[in-house]
């Protein structure tokens, strides 16, 4: 099925008599799995993932159809083939699926998708969040007003932001305007942080998080956000998340030559997103924990605190040694990135 928000391509074969079924459907979801069931038993049905999620491959498992949701970006197509239609792509995933041959992407339980929307909702409201502080803070440069008493978007600094009054009616507006949604933004982002924290103290999720919370940059939001980003961790290995996560380099090599470029960027940018952001915390020495991370380590069993402990001085460790050669900072970060990644995974997969 080639799938849009508006319409649904279906194609199938019957190989056994050769007939071949063809519809043009609307986006509905229940004429889509009523065309499905009427087609002659056992059926399979395949398409690609996109923004209209996974309702249809969910509604299908229920009447017991195999569905297969394709991963486009591992998809290949002949560079000989100039021509594209829903129903050719439609052909395509179908004689792909008889023969097996389709990457498939994980279909997430209606519980971690929903958390996963939670943390992606975060997400959105902190890049609002940082361009509305822009738009705010360069309206004063304007007018050749900058804060220079410290760090800003403190208390202090919303304090002296609230004194500006103007004397030009426009200027006035569009000031209170832009200060109003700096401080609007901010309590939804205070309240989608409580949401967050409340649900990461649930049995589901409470346990991997508060491991994943031993290692250093690694927050309660943090934690929370790649449990549900990743799903399972007993999917991958040590060596394979990063991979997954798109934090290996690309290659380009044949016969006797290697070539290796930047990081393929494949997979969950969310999660690879989380994970470089914490390797910066591990770029600091490492002497002894913090108030918080202590408070962390404490509530967890021994054998998580010491392997987080080994984890966090030898992350520590590789930073010193991509300094050492140099190496830009940014580069250092993914580097490390990827190997936080394997740690996190083998605190995931540890037992309480």
């Amino acid at each position: 099925m080639d799938v849009h928000a508006r319409s649904t391509t279906a194609w199938a074969l019957d190989y056994e008599t050769g007939e071949v079924f063809s519809e043009r459907l609307v986006a509905n979801t229940a004429d889509v799995v009523a065309w499905a069931q009427a087609l002659p038993q056992p059926a399979a049905v395949a398409y690609e993932a996109g923004p209209t999620g996974f309702v249809l491959a969910r509604a299908l498992d229920e009447i017991g159809i195999r569905c297969v949701v394709a991963a486009p970006s591992k998809m290949e197509r002949p560079a000989g083939d100039r021509v594209k239609t829903d129903k050719r792509d439609a052909q395509r995933l179908a004689k792909l699926l008889h023969l097996d041959e389709l990457p498939a992407v994980r279909v997430p339980a209606i519980e971690q998708e929903a958390a996963r929307d939670l943390t992606r909702a975060r997400d959105d409201v902190c890049a609002d969040l940082m361009r509305s502080r822009h738009r705010l803070s360069k309206l004063l440069l304007r007018q050749g007003i900058v804060y220079t008493d410290g760090k800003a978007w403190t208390a202090v600094h919303h304090q002296w932001l609230t004194g500006h009054r103007f004397d030009q009616a426009g200027l006035r507006v569009a000031y209170d305007e832009a200060l109003e949604t700096v401080l609007g933004l901010e309590a939804r982002r205070a309240r989608l942080d409580a949401a967050i924290t409340e649900l990461a103290g649930q049995p589901d999720w409470a346990p991997v998080v508060a491991r994943l919370s031993c290692l250093r940059g690694v927050g309660t939001l943090t934690a929370f956000g790649l449990t549900v980003e990743i799903g399972d961790w007993r999917r991958f290995t040590g060596s394979t998340i990063g991979a997954f996560l798109g934090l290996v380099p690309s290659e380009d090599s044949s016969g006797d030559q290697r070539r290796q470029g930047g990081i393929t960027k494949t997979g969950n940018t969310h999660a690879r997103r989380l994970l470089v952001e914490a390797a910066w915390h591990h770029r600091r020495p490492y002497r002894r924990p913090g108030v918080a991370l202590r408070a962390r380590l404490d509530r967890a069993p021994a054998p998580v605190r010491q392997r987080a402990e080994q984890g966090n001085r030898r992350l520590h460790q590789r930073w010193t040694n991509l300094d050492a050669r140099r190496k830009r900072s940014t580069v250092s970060a993914v580097a490390v990135a990827r190997e936080l990644s394997g740690w996190c995974w083998s605190l995931a997969i540890m037992e309480d």
